[in-house]
């Protein structure tokens, strides 16, 4: 079992930066994907970022936050980030942090075992 728990999400303007962690406990995260879902207000949860538990930290994003964000994990803190610069409004919603026991990223909620409660993320024109 892994619990996870999300951190960093607040209110900031267009153009600003944030940093979202999330905390693992209960296994250690070396042999799970973790992967970054956001949920806009009225809309269904969406890929963001994920990196492989693999040695090569493979990772991939949706073509939305390509070049503005990076999803980044540190096995020995047991915790995942995920660096946010040049937000936009569109990029509102509560985020959620996931994992997978595998070595494969795949993009669908439906193929993560483990959730986070979210955190919210607002940013305002």
């Amino acid at each position: 079992q892994v619990q996870l728990v999300e951190s960093g999400g607040e209110l900031v303007q267009a153009g600003d930066f944030l940093r979202l962690s999330c905390a693992a406990s209960g296994s250690a995260l070396n042999k799970y994907t973790m992967a970054w879902f956001r949920q806009p207000p009225g809309q269904e949860r969406e890929f963001v970022a994920a990196v492989s538990w693999m040695d090569n930290g493979i990772t991939h994003y949706a073509d939305s936050v390509k070049g503005r964000f990076a999803i980044s994990r540190d096995n020995v803190k047991n915790t995942l980030y995920l660096q946010m610069n040049s937000l936009k409004p569109e990029d509102t919603g509560v985020y959620y942090c996931a994992a997978r026991y595998s070595e494969n990223i795949r993009l669908l909620p439906a193929e993560y075992n483990y959730w986070g409660q979210g955190t919210q993320v607002t940013v305002s024109s």
